[in-house]
């Protein structure tokens, strides 16, 4: 199982908009095909003052293999809608994250 974290960077006056097209079709839109499972949606908290909020939102996916078609088959349809809708006040980066065991086996 590996999770599917994508970061976003959300100037202010997009914020409430964007946040709430993240929980409402976003998230619901992504796990609706079953492929990502447990959504997850964090503010990223920050020390400086900066212009906007940044949120994290997290996936579990089977493996890299089911990554990539759902991102051919829906994702990528899905980001451009994002896209589409916000504009230049969003911005986003994507990171696989692998879970490791920290305890002895």
């Amino acid at each position: 199982m590996i999770i599917y974290n994508t970061t976003f960077h959300i100037e202010k006056e997009a914020h409430i908009a964007c946040v709430d097209y993240l929980k409402k079709e976003y998230i619901p839109q992504a796990v609706s095909s079953g492929f990502l499972l447990n959504p997850r949606l964090r503010r990223v908290l920050q020390n400086e003052e900066n212009e906007g909020e940044s949120y994290a939102v997290q996936f579990h996916v089977k493996n890299v293999d089911t990554l990539n078609f759902w991102l051919k088959r829906e994702g990528m349809a899905l980001q451009q809608t994002l896209v589409t809708k916000f504009g230049p006040k969003v911005a986003g980066f994507t990171t696989l994250l692998e879970e490791v065991s920290w305890e002895d086996e």
